[in-house]
């Protein structure tokens, strides 16, 4: 089983993503996490180069492509090997990143977009999308506090203007709408423990219908 974390900036993503890892593990489902950009050796290095606020003046084609090509290296090299051997990936963003921020933020043609993303991944999509709404203004607030606090990063994505993020949320929502049996969308200003209770309600679900934890004396519940 293939689920990713998306969110706008400050949603919480990267915390649910970790408290459910911890979770999955103890009772005992063998799993794979991931990010992007990243993930892979070159994959970082990409990441590096898309995420330098230096790089101010990145054309939003490079954007797309580097993007894309982070993501080619990591679903060759990690996540259809561990799909393969029965593992559960957990990927903090994916495809649906690109199309919100780069397609809805960027205002890229989206079917050509879909395009470049069906060749870079070889067609591979999530299972799951848990989405994560929150007031771009408030998300963005959130990180910058981490940020000043030592945790997390301020990168050249964040810089952008708040029309730009205000309009990849609106692109996350409509793809929700779109696929609401493929989408999971929560309240990011709920209270962290009740974001968990609600995803691992949700997996639980999900995985009742297909594979089996090993035997490790933990209650799923």
């Amino acid at each position: 089983m293939f689920i990713t974390f998306e969110g706008p900036d400050g949603s919480g993503k990267t915390t649910q993503l970790h408290r459910l890892q911890g979770y999955l593990l103890k009772v005992g489902y063998p799993i794979v996490v991931l990010r992007e950009p990243g993930g892979t050796d070159i994959g970082d290095q990409i990441r590096q180069v898309l995420h330098d606020p230096a790089n101010v003046t990145m054309d939003p084609r490079a954007e797309v492509l580097l993007y894309s090509a982070s993501r080619a290296q990591l679903t060759g090299e990690v996540i259809v090997p561990a799909l393969r051997s029965g593992k559960m990936v957990l990927c903090d963003r994916f495809a649906e990143s690109t199309m919100a921020y780069q397609g809805y933020g960027h205002r890229f043609d989206l079917d050509k977009l879909k395009a470049i993303t069906a060749f870079a991944t070889g067609g591979i999509r999530p299972d799951l999308v848990i989405y994560l709404d929150i007031e771009v203004e408030e998300g963005l607030r959130r990180k910058a506090r981490g940020y000043q606090a030592g945790q997390g990063e301020w990168n050249r994505m964040d810089q952008k203007e708040v029309e730009f993020h205000r309009r990849a949320r609106e692109g996350y929502l409509a793809m929700a709408a779109a696929e609401p049996e493929r989408w999971f969308v929560l309240d990011a200003t709920l209270p962290v423990e009740v974001l968990q209770r609600s995803i691992r309600r949700k997996i639980k679900g999900l995985l009742a219908k297909g594979c089996q934890p090993r035997d490790t004396g933990e209650e799923v519940g």
